[in-house]
């Protein structure tokens, strides 16, 4: 009984991954590319984003509370996972154990994120480009970013791979090759898209 339980929690945590977070990811990582266009192309970006009707509601159940699901149920996959690198070192292996720590560091910097834009507008900052920049204004938080988004793109791009399996969708090894091809296409165009947003900013 215990397993099946797991069987299904482990599904939710997978789904969740990709419908809403992902999709949340790649619409996030989009309106902060708007910066390569410059201060005002990006503020035009984010004012949009923010008058969204229903927004507050979607940010709670559509975002935060999945996101938070997510992490919550990562960590203890993480945590408990049984990494065998060292034993077989197979390519899949080594994504597994990668998966588990590009969650965590994506857990740290999306928490960061959230704490230096979304708790600081409900205190009454403005999330704009020049927050941003001020926010970059330094190596070790333009660092800390290029990594946390990069690590971001790649545990998504990943678990976009396990999702594919475990809700059977690719269930023959050569469905498997074709979307590990697919998925590496994934990390990164997101990737590009990231760091360029970041380096708008500098």
């Amino acid at each position: 009984m215990a397993g099946r339980q797991e069987f299904y929690w482990r599904r939710l945590h997978s789904l969740l991954g990709v419908i809403p977070v992902g999709l949340f990811l790649m619409q996030h990582l989009v309106v902060n590319h708007f910066a390569t266009g410059g201060e005002e192309s990006f503020n035009s970006a984010a004012h949009f984003m923010e008058q969204l009707p229903f927004r507050y509601f979607l940010e709670i159940f559509i975002i935060f509370l999945p996101l938070l699901f997510h992490a919550i149920y990562g960590l203890y996959i993480a945590f408990t996972a049984k990494n065998n690198i060292g034993q077989y070192g197979y390519f899949r292996n080594w994504m597994f154990m990668l998966q588990r720590v590009s969650g965590v560091i994506t857990l740290i910097f999306v928490a960061w994120h959230v704490w230096e834009t979304r708790i600081a507008a409900a205190f009454g900052a403005d999330v704009n480009f020049q927050m941003m920049e001020t926010i970059l204004s330094t190596p070790f938080m333009l660092w800390f970013y290029l990594i946390g988004v990069i690590s971001t793109t790649f545990h998504f791009a990943n678990g976009l791979w396990s999702f594919f399996v475990s809700w059977g969708i690719t269930v023959t090894p050569r469905s498997q090759v074709i979307s590990t091809y697919i998925t590496i296409g994934v990390f990164i165009a997101l990737s590009i898209v990231g760091v360029r947003a970041i380096l708008a900013f500098v």
